[in-house]
């Protein structure tokens, strides 16, 4: 019988041991799409314990504890301690079996604090106390975290009107680990609730010093700031969609919606929202084209569905699904409506809807443009829901069969989380297990498997990104 979590976990064949401790095992770490809060790198934060780094903001443990009967003081309250709250997730743990939380939990406990114990309510307290006090050493703390997995960049995620200050400040501290921004500019096109949206147009205003009355004005200090981004080493943008927007419009058309939605406050009628939300893509895919950024589409997501604890909470605490959108036609629209401009630019999709693997897989092709290089339009890693084994699995399956999985640009944690590092250990022991098998099986050659760990595996464990990106 296979031990757990050893060295050779999700390893199943010689070939698969080969590839991962020979080609991936210790490359540095390209985490390009990332939730880390920049202040905490700036400041080298320390976590007072376990509790603070491990549970806080971590929606995915919240809905496990939820889920096995926890109360949600224990998770979001504010009348509990932290070590309240990690006896509740240990209580957890061991009913997360088959779960990627059972195995992302002892994998970090392993790689962060060297402990092999599994984690349940008898060894709760001694893993506590063993972690909290690792977390006040200098190799513990938000940067030393970095060090240790041998993080080479982040990108952080960032809206357009923030400061970046803490990116400054890091790259001025000398940090030998890149943090970089990361354009997200969602809030700019979200025009259904007409008094948030004038709240932000106006902070857009403010920072970028410029008056907005139309449309192009809000382009235009879009623009201002998109080029400050690019200042502070960002090349990357995200958008977080429910689907494609790919509407026919006219300059006079978005500009009528725009004074609707801005000076007179109204209510856009659903139309109106998909032309607005199109024009805005659009005019997005145009800036970093231009800046030679590659953009990111994030999309199939159902989120804040608990009306109550959206109320309680807010967003992004764990009551989000994947959600079941018709998305090929319009994917391709909006895809095409750049192509035909000659202005899209390296492009990074990532479906929730398992079910979309193929749509996407194939899409790919319609719009690859060997003057960028190999692989200029990407099928983003299993994402959220997806980003387990058999999630990943099944994506680079689709890409294997209908793209080429030797130009993908890899793993990225999604995460907020400065212990989430071993997702990518996660991924290349997938990835090598995947070609591993393979081998074995006579699928592919044996004779080639120091190109396939060459060629294959460390380039889409780290090289691809490095060349693709170009931090």
């Amino acid at each position: 019988m296979k031990a757990f979590n050893d060295e050779n976990f999700l390893l199943d064949t010689e070939a698969a041991q080969r590839l991962y401790h020979e080609y991936a095992e210790g490359l540095p770490i390209i985490d390009y799409h990332c939730h880390l809060i920049p202040e905490y790198v700036a400041s080298d934060h320390k976590f007072p314990n376990l509790s603070k780094i491990w549970l806080e903001g971590d929606h995915y443990k919240w809905r496990a504890m939820r889920t096995n009967g926890v109360d949600e003081r224990f998770c979001t309250g504010m009348d509990t301690t932290d070590w309240e709250k990690f006896e509740k997730w240990a209580e957890t743990v061991p009913y997360t079996m088959r779960n990627p939380l059972y195995h992302w939990t002892h994998l970090e406990l392993k790689t962060a604090f060297g402990v092999e114990k599994l984690l349940s309510p008898a060894t709760a307290r001694e893993i506590y106390n063993h972690c909290t006090a690792m977390l006040q050493t200098p190799g513990r703390t938000a940067r030393g975290l970095m060090r240790h997995y041998n993080v080479e960049t982040v990108c952080t995620t960032d809206d357009p009107i923030d400061s970046l200050e803490y990116h400054k400040q890091v790259k001025d501290d000398g940090f030998e680990v890149k943090m970089l921004p990361t354009w997200r500019p969602d809030k700019a096109m979200a025009v259904e609730v007409p008094a948030d949206f004038r709240a932000y147009i106006e902070k857009l205003s403010e920072v970028s010093g410029n008056a907005i009355n139309t449309f192009a004005d809000v382009i235009d200090a879009l623009q201002i700031r998109h080029d400050f981004f690019a200042s502070m080493g960002c090349r990357l943008s995200d958008h977080g969609i429910e689907e494609f927007y790919a509407e026919e419009y006219t300059p006079d058309e978005i500009e009528t919606i725009f004074k609707k939605v801005y000076d007179r406050e109204e209510y856009l009628t659903a139309e109106e929202i998909r032309k607005f939300k199109t024009a805005m893509m659009v005019e997005f895919a145009i800036m970093d084209h231009d800046a030679g950024w590659t953009q990111q589409f994030h999309y199939g997501a159902i989120r804040n569905n608990n009306s109550r604890m959206m109320a309680q909470l807010g967003p992004d605490t764990g009551f989000d699904s994947i959600g079941d959108f018709t998305v090929a036609k319009k994917m391709s629209r909006f895809l095409d409506m750049l192509a035909s401009r000659d202005k899209l630019g390296k492009t990074i999709i990532y479906n929730l809807n398992p079910r979309d693997n193929e749509l996407v897989a194939t899409m790919l092709g319609n719009f690859q443009d060997g003057r960028y290089g190999a692989g200029k339009i990407q099928f983003g890693s299993g994402w959220w829901f997806l980003d387990q084994k058999d999630g990943m699995e099944k994506q680079m399956t689709a890409l294997s069969n209908l793209g080429l999985l030797s130009r993908f640009v890899g793993m990225l944690t999604d995460s907020r989380s400065f212990l989430s590092y071993p997702r990518h250990e996660y991924f290349r022991r997938t990835l090598c297990n995947l070609l591993g098998t393979d081998i074995e099986k006579g699928l592919l050659p044996a004779s080639e498997i120091d190109f396939i760990g060459r060629e294959i595996v460390a380039k889409v464990c780290y090289g691809n990104a490095k060349e693709y990106f170009k931090f």
